[in-house]
């Protein structure tokens, strides 16, 4: 049983691109602390993530805030805003998330964290983001033994690498995907009566499609990397990110339901 939830981390965590119909965004972390308040009444959650924020980030401006919440369950999940910088470590960004995890679960707290899913195929960013993303991984997986969190190796399952999961930005998860993310946790924490299908579950085939001239191929691409990629260039070059200027949606521990 939970009675209090706190999420940290980045915009997969904050619910991009899963829009809440009031403007805001909904996302995995909200539908998980919906799954939890009907099962146990009176939960509290809060979400600390914003959008943009490097392990680090995260680190020196959730976790403390996260701790003197006192959840008994929390979720960490960040490291993907690190994997294109330039001073790329999986080791340090690991060890970020380890120490959120550790500092959690010393005060009680039920620590979900997850893999990262290979961007590299539906953002053809080729084989360096490939490898970084699978040596983070790797050194998630260890930090999950060590601190006996839940891990949701979503890295490992085939829908996490279906189009059908991802928004038009290839990035962040769509609706779908968000609910499948939720589904599964909560099916990992064993909260009862999720009766949702979770990751695990079959998955109906992609319809078969002709294929595409290579010229429609290279429009599609170009078009996305104008509006998702440059923005994200020009950013960075100014040492900004989407998260600047912004605060977490949910600061402080609300009732769900």
């Amino acid at each position: 049983m939970f009675s209090r939830f706190v999420a940290l981390g980045d915009s997969s965590t904050e619910g991009l691109d899963d829009p809440d119909g009031r403007g805001g965004y909904r996302g995995w972390a909200d539908r998980l602390a919906e799954h939890a308040a009907r099962a146990y009444p009176g939960l509290t959650y809060a979400n600390l993530a914003v959008r943009g924020k490097s392990a680090a980030e995260i680190r020196t401006s959730q976790l403390a805030a996260a701790v003197a919440m006192r959840p008994d369950l929390a979720t960490v999940v960040a490291g993907m805003n690190d994997l294109l910088r330039r001073n790329w470590s999986a080791a340090r960004v690991a060890g970020e998330v380890g120490e959120m995890v550790h500092a959690l679960t010393a005060i009680g707290a039920t620590v979900v964290m997850f893999t990262i899913p290979d961007v590299s195929g539906r953002m053809r960013l080729g084989r360096t983001m490939s490898l970084r993303t699978a040596e983070l991984d790797v050194e998630l997986r260890k930090i999950a033994v060590i601190e006996k969190a839940v891990l949701l190796d979503l890295a490992s399952f085939e829908l996490a690498h279906d189009p059908r999961m991802w928004a038009v930005d290839r990035l962040h998860g769509n609706p779908a995907g968000h609910a499948w993310i939720a589904n599964q946790v909560a099916r990992l924490l064993q909260i009862p009566d999720v009766t949702e299908a979770g990751l695990e579950a079959p998955i109906e085939p992609l319809p078969a499609r002709p294929a595409r001239p290579k010229r429609d191929v290279v429009v599609e691409d170009l078009a996305w990397i104008a509006k998702f990629v440059a923005p994200w260039a020009w950013r960075r070059l100014r040492g900004r990110t989407l998260g600047d200027g912004r605060t977490a949606k949910r600061p402080h521990l609300t009732p769900v339901l």
